[in-house]
């Protein structure tokens, strides 16, 4: 009897596959009925990769935000339009200079943000135009934005994160669990024939091929690849 692939499993859903939300700190967005907020502490979280700032803002409510690297317990951070260009500071993206980096940026104006809140991440602004904002994503990919959109200036918290090794199997796995992510993963290869279609050990040679024969019908080539040659090409 086969099994479910991992994607098929996923889609079904269960407790393996779907994130412990219940035991997050809290739902980091803005606030935009304050005009400043004071830093009451620093949290950690296991729902974030970056370290959470605890904050009370003017209005008397308490919330979180994604820490920016440079940030100290009693800071004062500012969400005026009129707000200048500091650290922890957020603003419009309209008001931002061109070349400043930022993080937590909304997808449209008043979702709290939604791009860049890895830890040790940020964008930069790279141009303004009278509709849109160009912004410059981790991924070195450009973005448009909507110059209404809020972003927080600086680069978050926690850069350096993954440069330090796990060292054993077990850390991974309790890193992993924290945020109910399948690990570990096994390769379709290294499966038996029953559980996945790239799974046998009954030649040296597993899997199956990524693209159509060179001799195929045209029904065969269909959601395949079929390039004129193959192999590296010499110079």
């Amino acid at each position: 009897m086969g099994k479910n692939l991992i994607q098929q499993a996923r889609g079904k859903g269960g407790p393996t596959y779907r994130a412990p939300s219940f035991k997050y700190k809290a739902k980091v967005e803005y606030i935009f009925s304050a005009k400043s907020a004071e830093i009451v502490n620093f949290v950690k979280c296991r729902g974030h990769s970056a370290p959470l700032a605890y904050v009370k803002y003017d209005s008397g409510e308490t919330g979180y935000l994604i820490a920016a690297e440079g940030l100290r317990v009693g800071d004062i951070l500012t969400f005026e339009s009129s707000a200048s260009s500091i650290v922890g500071n957020t603003m419009r993206l309209e008001e931002i200079p061109i070349g400043t980096n930022i993080f937590n940026i909304e997808s449209v104006p008043g979702d709290g943000g939604k791009f860049i809140r890895s830890s040790g991440t940020f964008g930069k602004v790279l141009a303004k135009m009278r509709n849109k904002v160009i912004v410059q994503l981790p991924s070195k990919k450009e973005r448009s934005f909507d110059p209404k959109c809020r972003a927080t200036i600086g680069v978050i918290a926690g850069s350096g994160r993954k440069e330090k090794p796990f060292l054993k199997a077990g850390r991974k796995y309790h890193y992993m669990k924290a945020r109910n992510k399948l690990y570990p993963k096994v390769g379709g290869l290294a499966m038996n024939a029953v559980d996945h279609p790239y799974g046998t050990s009954r030649s040296s040679k597993k899997g199956h091929p990524t693209i159509a024969r060179k001799n195929a019908p045209p029904g065969a080539k269909v959601g395949k690849l079929r390039p004129r040659r193959t192999g590296r090409r010499k110079k």
